[in-house]
């Protein structure tokens, strides 16, 4: 049986909400179809843990200032006075929170997403992102919305999800200390091919990265990965908090952040000599190279100029160790 909608319209100047079983939906700006005169591909990566202004500005220039959506499963309408009256310049914000995997198909829900000028993908549990959307036709829509070359991002969770390869957290997070202890660890779950944007093919994405040292766990994730995928060009990008990569059209990448945070590019080195099952991992020449705001950056062909770090790393016993880099070596 087709289960009944009903909406519940609250009207107060520019502010709208509408409930429904499957999803909630809050509109502030301007109800009317923007329109704008143009929009350009553009990645939002932000870290979690507090937004970005600068790069929110970036954002909003490449919808063109015209309708932002923003997609989440918990949560409420936070980013709509943050997006319209903080940042401006938009003609209106939608949030839609997500309650089940049927609003993925629900015809409103779809209508919005592919009016929308720059989609962004809230915080919360990717697992939910996964279970709601992934192969059905909202992931088509952000996929559709990526080919006709309108602005994609997400933050925390969303952007968990927005590598060719993710961290899905099916069976709920896990520390570094876990994934490197045993890189097989049932919670050890990852997916591949849930949005398909062009300059994060090969790369997992990771947030909260070092505030929660999530290091080791994508070192792990990079391992079993490499191992499963035989990718040559399969890299780690991990965002601190406070910190957003913007990712422009040609693949070139800037640092934009609001506590001297990073973006951290993730190199595996040669496959592992230990990679089994209840067994820590065993990997060497992992280079780790740390992005900031005066860091020139491609995702494309990874060339990386005037990094603020950069460390190789092995593991032993479940643990990060250093190795030394290049010009160390050249100095004994």
């Amino acid at each position: 049986m087709r289960r009944l909608t009903v909406f519940v319209a609250l009207l107060c100047g520019c502010a709208t909400f509408l409930s429904a079983a499957s999803y909630d939906y809050w509109l502030t700006g301007n109800a009317a179809d923007a329109r704008p005169a143009k929009t350009r591909p553009g990645l939002l990566l932000s870290g979690g843990g507090g937004d970005v202004a600068a790069a929110w500005q970036w954002f909003v220039a490449c919808a063109g200032g015209g309708d932002i959506v923003v997609l989440r499963a918990s949560g409420a309408d936070g980013y709509n006075d943050y997006i319209f009256n903080k940042i401006g310049g938009v003609d209106s914000v939608e949030s839609i929170r997500f309650n089940d995997a049927t609003a993925a198909r629900d015809p409103r829900v779809l209508d919005i997403i592919a009016r929308a000028d720059g989609i962004f993908l809230a915080g919360g549990d990717q697992a939910r992102y996964v279970n709601y959307w992934k192969d059905t036709p909202v992931a088509a829509a952000l996929n559709a919305h990526l080919r006709a070359g309108k602005p994609l991002g997400g933050t925390s969770a969303g952007l968990a999800v927005l590598g060719q390869y993710y961290f899905s957290a099916l069976e709920d997070s896990i520390t570094s200390a876990a994934a490197l202890s045993d890189p097989f660890d049932k919670k050890v779950t990852l997916g591949r091919d849930f949005i398909a944007a062009p300059p994060l093919v090969g790369v997992l994405t990771d947030s909260h990265f070092m505030a929660r040292q999530r290091l080791g766990r994508l070192v792990a994730f990079l391992a079993r990965l490499g191992a499963e995928e035989k990718s040559a060009r399969l890299i780690g990008l991990g965002i601190d908090e406070a910190t957003a990569l913007c990712v422009e059209p040609d693949a070139t990448a800037k640092v934009f952040t609001e506590k001297n945070g990073c973006a951290w590019l993730v190199v595996p080195g040669a496959a592992p000599e230990v990679l089994a099952t209840g067994k820590p991992l065993v990997t060497r020449g992992v280079e780790v190279i740390g992005l900031g705001p005066q860091s020139a950056f491609n995702l494309a062909t990874r060339h990386v100029e005037r990094p603020v770090a950069r460390r190789v790393i092995a593991t032993a016993e479940g643990k990060l160790v250093d190795e030394p880099t290049p010009t160390q070596e050249g100095k004994k």
